[in-house]
């Protein structure tokens, strides 16, 4: 029996690994085993992530809000082998208070925590579904997805959409044998993060009081999270959000 935890031979398409989660999720299926293809916008970045992830990591840019764009991805990606593993990372955040919050940030998160969550869902499960393939898609929510916090409305709101998205995804395509999950992460440290982390008075108000374990989580729990909803050790698993947050949504 092949280990369940492995991904050898098959391919794996990481949107938004060009920096942060994303990133951290492409090295990571790599060292499971499987070829990844690495998308983002930023070039420099991505080829940088593809290097670190070795192998036979490839980069691929594109604006992942553009159908087009998406598709001619999956398709990139499906040329290259068994394609049957998807991880829709691509993600902002733009916190500001609700009663003055800039339409434009909101349209901004909606389009790429949502709208581009979306898309690559959509293409990447229409591949599987013509292939008559199994495969696995895991999105990337957050902690957020399931409880409020003061100054991030919009945020909220899209990875609440995140998760409804991606339970309705798991109903539908279950019987192809197609499985959806989420992970939901509490704060990490990354590139998105570490200036409101820098603030000490913010720090304090995540970590001593939000956090029951008293830590952020790392780049590499979350890595672990997805590898396991991608791997078949997960193969009863489908439209569930996988909390990798501390404790917070326990209170």
């Amino acid at each position: 029996m092949s280990d369940p935890w492995r991904l050898d031979g098959r391919v794996a398409l990481v949107i938004g690994a060009g920096r942060g989660l994303g990133r951290g999720c492409a090295i990571e299926l790599a060292r499971a085993g499987a070829r990844v293809v690495l998308v983002a916008r930023t070039e420099a970045e991505l080829q940088d992530a593809a290097a670190e992830a070795g192998g036979e990591a490839v980069a691929i840019t594109a604006d992942v809000t553009e159908p087009s764009e998406v598709r001619r991805v999956v398709d990139a990606a499906g040329e290259l082998g068994d394609l049957r593993v998807l991880v829709a990372a691509a993600g902002t955040n733009r916190p500001g208070p609700a009663r003055d919050y800039p339409v434009a940030d909101w349209d901004l998160l909606f389009n790429l925590n949502v709208r581009a969550t979306f898309l690559a869902c959509q293409a990447f499960g229409g591949s599987l579904l013509t292939r008559g393939a199994s495969g696995s898609i895991v999105t990337m929510s957050s902690q957020m997805g399931s409880v409020g916090y003061p100054g991030r409305v919009a945020y909220c709101a899209s990875k609440h959409a995140v998760d409804g998205m991606t339970r309705a995804l798991a109903v539908e395509w279950a019987r192809a044998a197609i499985r959806v999950n989420a992970v939901a992460p509490t704060f990490v440290e990354t590139p998105l993060t570490r200036e409101w982390l820098e603030d000490p008075q913010f720090r304090a108000e995540v970590v001593e009081r939000r956090l029951p374990t008293g830590a952020l989580a790392q780049v590499e729990d979350v890595a672990r999270a997805v590898r396991y909803l991608a791997c078949d050790a997960s193969s009863s698993v489908t439209g569930h959000v996988l909390r990798v947050d501390g404790g917070w949504t326990a209170w």
